[in-house]
């Protein structure tokens, strides 16, 4: 896991995240998670077909364990999802929220610009 501490300049008062690079878009496999650390938290990247990326916490609720991004990824309908891979609950990746009740996990504004992978943290 690498962690990234670089920031750029953000007028105050804004909404708009501060957005940090992680890495490539191409480290990032189709389908599979990969951990990154950005400002001390544990953030799990997803990149779907199409270049679609998602960033959920790391951090398992049911657990408290950081195995999110080796969790398996899927769908629900049109919904893509990550299945803990500790005891399977299954959330969505675009809203964290735990398809089964329990407590979801939290998201992050993701994007790449110009092959980079950014995460975004609010202001």
């Amino acid at each position: 896991m690498t962690e990234l501490v670089l920031q750029r300049p953000v007028n105050a008062g804004t909404t708009e995240p501060i957005w940090r690079p992680v890495c490539r878009l191409d480290d990032l496999e189709e389908c599979w998670g990969e951990a990154a650390l950005v400002d001390g938290e544990q953030i799990a990247l997803f990149r779907l077909p199409g270049d679609k990326l998602h960033a959920v916490g790391n951090i398992d609720p049911r657990t408290r364990a950081a195995v999110m991004a080796r969790g398996i990824v899927g769908s629900r309908g049109a919904a893509p999802t990550i299945a803990s891979p500790l005891h399977k609950e299954v959330y969505d990746l675009a809203t964290g929220a735990c398809l089964s009740g329990g407590e979801g996990l939290p998201t992050y504004p993701v994007r790449s610009v110009d092959g980079v992978v950014e995460v975004g943290q609010a202001t």
